[in-house]
């Protein structure tokens, strides 16, 4: 137990001087370390372009990501923000294959929204102003990933120091509105894991830097690029031409339905 306490605070050392090193960059430097949250930055300028690899040659179904992220934003237990389905691979064998929203370069979501609630960073991310979101869940019938939840019911509580909810930080999430997975931008930003890539005792979740060409579990830096490329890498339900940035790895024989 003392062990993994110290390889998760050593993942943190590891995600802010890590992808320099696999992008072929001086290690001395913090290059994930991203810019405060609110300072106007065009996507062109922004340091970071966030993606994400999901392992499935890793993956158990032990759902310690989705507990991770419910634990960190205060969901409710029916609001699961990254879903581990089931899967019957080619061999006959279970495999697992969880799925959190894609933030597509192309995001349908993003279009129908009548009020402009949904919107992306400049990093790429996928968010939802939830003070300006009306309910209509118009996006959640436009998403192909089904990876938007309404909340139906008030929210848990939260630590009192939490109720200035914003689109980076939803805490607490608002009744009436609709919520989804930010990949713990504000963790990214400040050079933390998202909640479910440091909950993974599998190790294969994967929060990946597209400029800087790099990706990390928390244990290990990657190229990214070589890293999909080597490993077949795929992204799920790519046909619909929403360029999501979530990339799977199979390696069972999987498909990727669900």
């Amino acid at each position: 137990m003392h062990s993994q306490r110290l390889a998760m605070l050593l993942s943190r050392r590891r995600f802010l001087t890590g992808c320099a090193v696999a992008a072929g960059g001086a290690a001395a430097a913090p290059v994930l370390v991203g810019r405060a949250l609110a300072a106007p930055v065009s996507p062109e300028a922004a340091k970071r372009q966030w993606a994400f690899v999901v392992d499935l040659r890793k993956c158990d179904g032990c759902e310690h990501c989705t507990k991770a992220c419910q634990e960190m934003h205060h969901l409710a237990k029916d609001q699961k923000w990254i879903n581990v389905y089931k899967l019957n691979s080619a061999e006959g064998s279970l495999r697992f294959m969880p799925r959190l929203c894609m933030h597509c370069e192309n995001p349908p979501c993003l279009r129908v929204c009548p009020v402009g609630a949904t919107f992306k960073n400049a990093e790429g991310v996928v968010l939802v102003n939830q003070n300006t979101c009306i309910g209509c869940r118009t996006c959640m019938a436009a998403c192909p990933y089904e990876a938007r939840y309404f909340n139906w019911q008030e929210p848990p509580k939260a630590p009192q120091m939490m109720d200035a909810s914003m689109p980076e930080f939803p805490v607490p999430q608002k009744k009436g509105t609709v919520g989804k997975c930010i990949l713990c931008v504000h963790n990214t930003q400040v050079g933390k894991l998202p909640a479910c890539v440091e909950g993974c005792p599998m190790e294969a979740l994967y929060v990946g830097d597209l400029k800087a060409d790099a990706a990390t579990n928390g244990r290990e830096t990657v190229k990214l690029s070589t890293f999909l490329r080597e490993n077949d890498a795929v992204r799920f339900r790519e046909e619909l031409g929403t360029r999501p940035r979530v990339y799977y790895i199979l390696g069972h024989g999987q498909k990727l339905s669900y």
